[in-house]
């Protein structure tokens, strides 16, 4: 039986031939097995690709082989949620993240301070938001495992440097790039997204407010980038103006909401909050709290702004919302 592979089959299988890093092999690999037609016709190319994709990826954990490098651009997520750090050469992203957390990155004033991916913790209210300082890009270089943590990431931060006279070129040319990989920065992913793109909620960070001129050089990067397609926020990583401001959006940024448990017969922990997707379900809940409650879970009480009255008794698929209380019933 004849494959009848699709010319999107084709373009992906494409890619996975031009494709220099390991992260880059796998997910062209994991593209082409979700659009490969399903038929008895491509059975062994089916196993071939599972098998090739498998391989990759026990290198990618292990560190083996090739996937090396890879994996100090798999950072492990904690708290809230994710927000990566990109920008330019010397747009002042570590010294963002040296501002916010309590990480202490390599900061100098020449190219290429950081080489690999740096976590910090945020502080926002009662939770953590984690933050990635990642090297820079340019129109000429991309590091191969970027890509790759952005499309993980749950929203990113693009730095613009208020003190830089080439602020205009060097904020469009990191977006190139980017979109060049296949990573669109956005306010909100479009409905008829293209499967084969990854897009990213994205604030525009404009540092360095306190710099000689800033004033117009933000004017010109409003004309360039209207709300509509980045939001703007002006800050100071080094006076410390407008950080308060980026927290705030940074929570708004993830798109979370904060749960609080509450066992049965006592007060609820208001000061150690779950952070869920918004979205999310007492299930889902339920499963933060423990993988083995979903199975036993029968009901839950909810108190806060999803329950249409203080302790009302919802079902597993009851829909939560930001400072929700929860006791749930097994």
């Amino acid at each position: 039986m004849p494959a009848n592979l699709t010319p999107a089959y084709r373009e992906a299988e494409e890619r996975f031939r031009q494709a220099t890093t390991p992260e880059e092999k796998i997910e062209c690999l994991e593209e082409m097995l979700a659009i490969i037609p399903k038929h008895k016709g491509t059975e062994k190319l089916q196993a071939d690709l599972k098998r090739r994709l498998s391989k990759l990826r026990q290198e990618s954990e292990s560190g083996r082989g090739p996937a090396r490098r890879d994996t100090a651009f798999r950072i492990d997520k904690e708290g809230a949620g994710q927000i990566a750090l990109v920008g330019a050469p010397n747009c002042g992203k570590s010294s963002l993240l040296a501002a916010l957390t309590k990480a202490q990155p390599a900061i100098g004033d020449y190219p290429f301070t950081t080489q690999t991916p740096t976590p910090g913790m945020m502080p926002y209210e009662n939770v953590q938001i984690q933050l990635v300082d990642l090297p820079p890009v340019t129109p000429d270089y991309l590091d191969p495992g970027l890509p790759g943590l952005l499309r993980r990431s749950d929203g990113l931060f693009l730095v613009a440097d208020l003190a830089s006279d080439d602020l205009l070129e060097e904020t469009q040319g990191v977006l190139d790039r980017l979109e060049q990989a296949k990573v669109f920065l956005v306010t909100e992913a479009p409905e008829d997204a293209d499967p084969r793109v990854a897009y990213r909620r994205t604030l525009l960070v404009a540092n360095k407010r306190d710099a000689p001129d800033a004033g117009e050089r933000l004017a010109l990067l409003g004309e360039l980038f209207p709300p509509a397609r980045l939001p703007i926020l002006a800050v100071s990583a080094h006076t410390g103006e407008g950080l308060e401001e980026l927290r705030q959006a940074a929570w708004r940024l993830i798109d979370a909401i904060r749960v609080y448990g509450k066992p049965a017969g006592q007060k609820p922990d208001m000061e150690k909050p779950f952070a869920l997707s918004r979205g999310s379900t007492v299930l889902d809940f339920a499963a933060a709290v423990h993988r083995d409650l979903p199975a036993k879970l029968k009901s839950a009480r909810i108190w806060g702004p999803s329950a249409r009255f203080p302790g009302q008794s919802v079902e597993r698929d009851h829909t939560l919302a930001d400072s929700d209380v929860v006791e749930l019933h097994t």
